[in-house]
């Protein structure tokens, strides 16, 4: 079970673009290559800028990688 309600897409758009690697990701966003990891296991929810600055880097809207799951 996940830590946060957060759910992503991070991984299935991360091979959407040509297979991005995690720390190509990482790079793009300001980030760790562990930050992504554990964004995309659901153990971290990404700050709103976090958020942002990921969703800039595949060229898509914010609700495109991240929902909000109600508990």
């Amino acid at each position: 079970m996940s830590g946060t309600p957060v759910r992503n897409h991070i991984r299935r758009l991360r091979f959407e673009q040509g297979e991005m690697t995690q720390e190509a990701l990482a790079q793009a966003c300001g980030v760790t290559r562990q930050t992504i990891i554990a964004l995309e296991a659901g153990r971290y929810a990404p700050s709103l800028e976090l958020a942002f600055r990921i969703a800039h880097a595949f060229g898509v809207g914010i609700e495109a990688v991240f929902q909000w799951e109600k508990p």
